[in-house]
């Protein structure tokens, strides 16, 4: 189990307990073995035990739980619980911002077992009148419920990508003679997708593929058939004849663009061929969720080596894993030219974010670091807090200092169209914002966004020489592809940013670039793709 699982475990171990008003003492060491373990850049399973008890937060007891942990997989104590706890209520533990205290109060108060049954609940007003609850938070749990129940079954698209390469590896060996190609969501990078989908030509052969890490699901759909890879992940294959493979290779990946074309061709040799024949440009299968064609050259779209500098980067300083010498080595040995060292402002005081002093000590910091690098910069920068009312976390005179600052909403999030674009548009105009970091608050499949004018958030970055942020943490992935056309057209460059609180978390830029390539973002519309001279022109305001 990497150590992200092991802290997990903690975290639901002590979430199922309190949701049986089990001993707080107990329930908050687990939690913070949570915390002690999500920041711990060496896996678990490699320390000596005298290693691991003498980091605050792990004892003995937790200790026994991580080598449990590290043998079986799971923690006999919580599947105790989980055998006294309906499934529906367990599932209700990973709605965000819907706590164990208040679930036991629906389970025990009104009956409820299941997301939808609390669903009804809240449509019937009937969490009114108990402990807690009001219209007003009843209005936002039936919001976070329609959520979670849309998000259900699906998947980011990081955790089925890399596992492309191994069932496409398992099918070529099965099936030596048949065509196959991925395709669907997943074969257009769309940031959350429901399965691995696959377009065979072999409907009778397929029975070779299944063994222990292939079981085939009993389904009705007469179109298709799914598997189960390796107990969780469902693979969904599309069969076709052999001379209408690559129609229909078009046809299941689908897409906005495509939906709106007639192909001609039904038996042609290859996919560009299918469009080709209807007289059509080919176009890369991440384009076609686009409203129109794109004419870019490939050499012109934005790919991961076009990426120059590691803007968005959290030290030890706040709640980042790995210290900031550590984090700029680890970004320099990767190939980057720079990074933006930019932890998080002083109102973040849930991530120990930097008072002013402990900021102008980081900055000493970074000098020091400077002189001692040759082609490579640290950059000086914040992920300052944009309050309730629009303003930055910290005066003028500190902010003038800083090399560029991300801004960004962190805490009261819970807004309406009207205040959520006023608050960002406030901030934007803010003469020392440089970059607008992930606009809308979405945590994918978790927590949705909060509604803005996208136009009018773009117009005021046009008007300011703010850049936007494209978030590429796999759960965030915000700004939305979908806007980054509209950017694009008003002259507002984007930051492909991966938040990297670890040295691991800079790769997430791959993540980034995916999603940018759905909006044919180009290079020169990517400002981070500047050397660090012209990032550096870029932030001036």
């Amino acid at each position: 189990m990497t150590n992200k699982e092991i802290a997990n475990a903690f975290k639901n171990l002590a979430a199922i307990m309190e949701l049986h008003g089990e001993n707080p003492f107990k329930i908050r060491s687990y939690s913070n073995a949570y915390l002690a373990i999500r920041k711990i850049e060496k896996p678990v399973s490699e320390f000596y035990n005298e290693e691991l008890t003498s980091i605050p937060g792990i004892g003995k007891a937790i200790l026994s739980k991580i080598k449990e942990l590290v043998d079986t997989g799971s923690l006999s104590i919580y599947q105790e619980y989980a055998q006294v706890t309906p499934p529906g209520i367990v599932d209700l533990l990973g709605i965000k911002g819907f706590g164990p205290k208040k679930i036991k109060t629906v389970w025990e108060g009104l009956g409820i077992e299941t997301a939808g049954e609390l669903l009804y609940a809240c449509n019937e007003n009937r969490l009114v009148e108990l402990k807690g609850f009001g219209l007003k938070s009843q209005e936002d749990l039936r919001q976070k419920l329609e959520y979670f129940l849309s998000s259900k079954n699906k998947f980011h698209l990081a955790s089925l990508l890399d596992f492309v390469p191994v069932v496409l590896d398992h099918l070529y060996e099965r099936l030596p003679e048949a065509q196959i190609e991925i395709t669907g969501d997943i074969r257009k990078l769309q940031n959350t997708v429901e399965a691995i989908e696959v377009l065979v030509d072999d409907f009778e052969g397929l029975e070779a593929i299944y063994d222990e890490d292939f079981v085939k699901e009993e389904t009705e759909e007469e179109e298709s058939v799914t598997v189960i890879f390796k107990d969780k992940i469902p693979i969904r294959f599309y069969f076709s004849d052999p001379e209408e493979f690559y129609y229909n290779l078009a046809m299941t990946t689908g897409g906005t663009m495509v939906d709106k074309i007639s192909f001609t061709s039904r038996d042609a040799p290859s996919e560009a061929e299918v469009f080709e024949e209807s007289g059509l440009p080919f176009v890369k299968p991440e384009l076609r969720d686009l409203e129109q064609l794109v004419d870019v050259a490939e050499e012109e779209l934005l790919k991961g080596s076009d990426i120059l500098g590691v803007v968005h980067s959290h030290t030890t300083y706040s709640d980042g894993i790995n210290s900031l010498k550590d984090l700029c080595n680890a970004a320099k040995e990767m190939g980057y030219q720079y990074i933006g060292i930019t932890d998080h402002s002083k109102s973040a005081f849930y991530a120990n974010g930097l008072s002013e002093d402990r900021l102008l000590e980081q900055m000493e910091a970074i000098d020091k670091l400077n002189s001692k690098y040759k082609d490579f910069k640290v950059l000086k920068g914040i992920e300052s807090d944009i309050l309730n009312d629009g303003s930055l976390d910290y005066e003028d005179t500190i902010l003038e200092q800083l090399d560029f600052v991300i801004a960004s909403v962190h805490s009261n999030l819970r807004m309406d169209e009207e205040k959520a674009t006023s608050r960002l548009i406030k901030a934007v105009e803010n003469p020392y914002t440089n970059i607008l970091g992930h606009p809308s608050g979405r945590l994918l499949l978790s927590r949705k966004a909060y509604p803005i004018n996208y136009k009018k958030l773009i117009d005021a970055c046009a008007a300011n020489n703010v850049s936007i942020e494209l978030n590429a943490n796999p759960y965030r992935l915000d700004l939305d592809w979908k806007w980054i056309p509209y950017c694009v057209e008003k002259g507002v460059s984007i930051s492909i940013n991966p938040d990297a609180h670890s040295i691991d978390g800079i790769k997430h830029i791959r993540w980034g670039v995916l999603s940018a390539s759905k909006a044919g973002l180009m290079k020169k519309d990517c400002i981070n793709s500047l050397p660090v001279e012209g990032f550096l022109r870029a932030m001036e305001k």
